[in-house]
């Protein structure tokens, strides 16, 4: 019978708190959403403007890309692509841009979000080398 009692207090309270906080809640909480959003808009433009983006007139070659050049590929950040860059290291070039996938942590959806903005080309060999 007690927790009962209390189980009806309980849900006396959440209901009678709830209705006047809601309601109170909204025009208070519109303003500040209002007064942020314009900022928040403008921090990811900032962003994006400060970090070049791979685009579809210039993809980004991932046998000799930068760290900085992998980072600025949508989903990959730093980690990525440090891990990118050791498994090329470690592997070689990459002979097709799937061979991503074989990276700890890109799988096959960051794969297909990639792939417009990936390519892959042989890194270009040191000067005065011969193909002998």
């Amino acid at each position: 019978m007690r927790a009962l009692f209390m189980l009806l207090a309980l849900v006396a309270v959440i209901t009678s708190g709830a209705s006047p906080a809601a309601a109170q809640q909204p025009v208070p909480a519109k303003a500040p959403a209002a007064a942020k959003a314009p900022a928040a808009a403008k921090a990811p433009a900032a962003a994006r403007s400060a970090k070049p983006a791979a685009t579809a007139t210039a993809p980004v070659n991932i046998n000799t890309a930068t760290k900085a050049q992998l980072e600025s590929l949508p989903g990959v950040g730093p980690k990525a692509a440090g891990r990118i860059l050791e498994y090329r290291q470690k592997n070689g070039s990459f002979k097709k841009i799937e061979d991503l996938m074989n990276v700890k942590g890109i799988g096959e959806k960051s794969f297909l979000k990639l792939k417009p903005l990936l390519t892959v080309t042989e890194k270009a060999a040191p000067s005065g080398v011969s193909d002998r």
